[in-house]
Formats: C-alpha cells, structure tokens, sequence
C-alpha cells in the first residue's frame, strides 16, 4: 500500500499521540501542536515529522501546510483533532477561556481545512477527517460553549461533505464518547472516566475510514462506551 501524507492536529497529547503511534510506521506522519517539547518527544518516539503550530491563526496554519506540502508535495489526511474543554454554568465561564475554546475547536477545525483543500482539489482526492464528539449532537447544561462549538463542527462537516465531493475530496464527522485522556486534568477538574473509550479504539476506527475505497464516504461515524 502506498504511504500516505497524513496531518494530525493536537498531535502532542490524547487521541493525537495514538494516532501518531497508529500511523507512523507505514506513513509519513506530521503532527502539529503548540508545545515543542511534547511534540519533539512524540516526534521522536515514532520517527515522524512535527510542526508547532497555533491551528486558531490562520496565517500561521497556511505557512505550517504550505510547508509541509513543498516537504511531501501532497497531503493525503488531515484529522482535525485539536480541542479544548470548558464547562460550568455560561455566566461563570471565563471569557478568554470562551474565546481560546471557540478559536481552537471550531475556527482551527475550519483554518486548517481551508489550509489543505486546495492542494487536495489539484489532486483530485483527499480525506478530512474531523475528530468531533457526542456533544456534537447531544445538548447538556454546564457544557453550552463546549457543544456550539462540536455542534458547529457538525454543521460545517455536513456542509463540506456537499461542497467538496465534486473535487473527489471526502469529509468524515467522528463524534467519539468520553475518551480517556487528559483532557480534564488540563483544566484542574476531577471526573471519572473509568468508563471512557481507550483512544486505540478510536484510532482503529480512524484506520478504517484511511483504509476506505477513495470512492466510498463515511461522512458521519459515532462511537461510545455501552456502559457510559
């Protein structure tokens, strides 16, 4: 099988470092994050390329796929997985942490796609696959900034889907359970998530749909813990 070019956002942590073990072996691998430290270890670990990068500024995005493109002349794969959490009630959320949450998890799933589309358009194929979550279809109180900005990942995926299939350009909307990760730690909040998904699980989903006929689409997959 051909190696493929793939991009992972959030690639230093979670999910994003699973899937870099995940691929790495058979493809070439470029994960991007903001924190250097944790992507040269990660990078290292699997002898595959990073890039730091802020996925919430565009014009930084556009360098970071431009150069990745004049390094591999093509991109295969973009998985959309950077995220960020917030909760509590609306009007005790902070509003920088409002607007870092918006700018990561919605407008950085939005920047780096714009980034890679046209690159995918000239070669007539390409995956998108947006690393989303259950709150994407599902409503909770103390988690409203949290799910607008899932449940604007799901409007833009579906959307996508349409514009972009004429180029041969496929979009998949993945929208994981609770996983285990740190995502709550980061946020100084203690949960149980005993029963979360191992993000194996999730990346052996994620190598079904790479490993999909490039004429059959997956646009929208779920997958939870039966007992969470």
């Amino acid at each position: 099988m051909m190696r493929k070019v793939i991009v992972i956002t959030g690639g230093s942590d979670g999910l994003g470092k699973t899937l870099a073990e995940q691929f790495s072996k058979e493809n070439d691998v470029i994960i991007l994050a903001t924190n250097e430290e944790k992507l040269k270890n990660v990078a290292n670990i699997n002898k595959c390329d990073y890039k730091v990068c802020d996925v919430s500024n565009y014009s930084l995005v556009e360098k970071c796929i431009n150069d990745i493109i004049e390094k591999y002349e093509k991109i295969d794969v973009l998985i959309n997985n950077a995220g960020l959490w917030i909760q509590e009630e609306l009007d005790t959320n902070d509003s920088v942490r409002i607007n870092s949450v918006v700018d990561v998890n919605l407008l950085g799933t939005i920047n780096c796609t714009k980034a890679v589309i046209p690159i995918m358009k000239q070669n007539k194929n390409g995956l998108l696959i947006n690393i989303n979550s259950q709150a994407g279809i599902n409503h909770k109180s103390e988690r409203v900034v949290y799910n607008a900005t899932k449940w604007g990942v799901t409007g833009f995926s579906k959307s996508l889907t349409d514009e972009v299939a004429k180029y041969g350009i496929r979009v998949s909307n993945v929208m994981p359970g609770m996983m285990k990760t740190d995502m709550f730690n980061k946020m100084n909040i203690q949960k149980n998530i005993d029963n979360g998904i191992d993000t194996k699980e999730v990346a052996r989903l994620i190598q079904f749909i790479i490993d999909t006929p490039s004429n059959v689409m997956i646009p929208e997959v779920g997958i939870k813990n039966i007992n969470n």
